[in-house]
């Protein structure tokens, strides 16, 4: 396949960090990508809306909701949101949602009583919805399974009501070496490093209000057994807080030794649309 003739001809360069892999696809390509990942997440443990549980809620709170001022009414975009379990914690605020996913499983006409709508993502990245239509946005370890992040991002941006925000988190390692298959993971996905994470945010016009690492792997792993949902604990996330904080000089893209897997896995922004954008955007066309 293309796809993998690519990676295997520049690996050195996207395990570094470098480049993000696959946002430089054909669109051939990109619809290959969409494909294989389609019902990935779905496929996962994620089939049986009754054995669902989300085990984020804590983490979301206190790096993300807790730090946004959300007034009644929102229009909210859930991208990649399967169930929609993530937005409970604003669906007080909410007059309507809608919802990005490429599986059937999760469809509903509804979450907590307020009138949902799932729309199926195109390859291209493109959002068929209009300019500034959305107040709050939520993209919680999603862009990582896309391959044309950066597209994605300008069109994130361009449907956000100037003043919006966008809650993002997602990993920053490469999450193994993708060419290869990995347990509990779908074929495609791999983290985005930071910097170009960083940089991918500001280019689409948006605003970096707060960042923060989080999800230290060595946390989970000792308490795996006696406390499964780490990011759904007050305390544990508090604590993840702290040691992501302590070894954050120890992030690196892929690691390739023991002590280089020590470090937090992940970033959590909240992002605003400042009030000029669209008039910046347009200007530029």
């Amino acid at each position: 396949m293309k796809v993998q003739t690519k990676i295997d001809g520049e690996i050195e360069r996207y395990l570094s960090g470098d480049q993000l892999y696959g946002d430089n696809l054909t669109l051939p390509e990109i619809e290959a990508w969409y494909a294989d990942e389609g019902e990935g997440y779905a496929n996962l443990g994620s089939l049986n809306k009754s054995s669902y549980r989300y085990v984020y809620h804590a983490l979301n709170w206190r790096h993300g909701f807790s730090k946004v001022n959300l007034n009644p009414g929102l229009n909210i975009l859930g991208f990649g949101s399967a169930y929609g379990e993530e937005l409970k914690p604003v669906l007080a605020k909410a007059r309507n949602i809608t919802i990005i996913d490429p599986s059937d499983v999760f469809v509903s006409k509804a979450i907590g009583g307020i009138p949902c709508s799932y729309v199926k993502p195109i390859a291209s990245g493109k959002l068929e919805f209009q300019n500034s239509t959305f107040d709050l946005v939520t993209a919680f370890g999603v862009l990582h399974h896309i391959p044309n992040v950066s597209t994605v991002l300008r069109e994130i941006s361009r449907v956000m009501k100037p003043g919006a925000t966008l809650l993002l988190r997602e990993p920053i390692v490469s999450m193994g070496d993708w060419r290869f298959p990995r347990p509990g993971l779908t074929r495609h996905e791999r983290g985005i490093p930071i910097k170009l994470l960083r940089e991918l945010v500001l280019a689409s016009g948006l605003k970096i209000q707060s960042e923060e690492l989080c999800v230290f792997p060595p946390l989970t792993t000792v308490l795996r057994k006696i406390q499964p949902e780490v990011y759904n604990n007050s305390l544990l996330t508090a604590i993840d807080q702290i040691l992501s904080r302590i070894f954050s000089f120890n992030v690196s893209y892929h690691a390739f030794s023991w002590w280089q897997k020590i470090r937090p896995s992940a970033v959590f922004f909240v992002i605003e649309k400042p009030e000029n954008v669209d008039k910046e955007m347009r200007a530029a066309l």
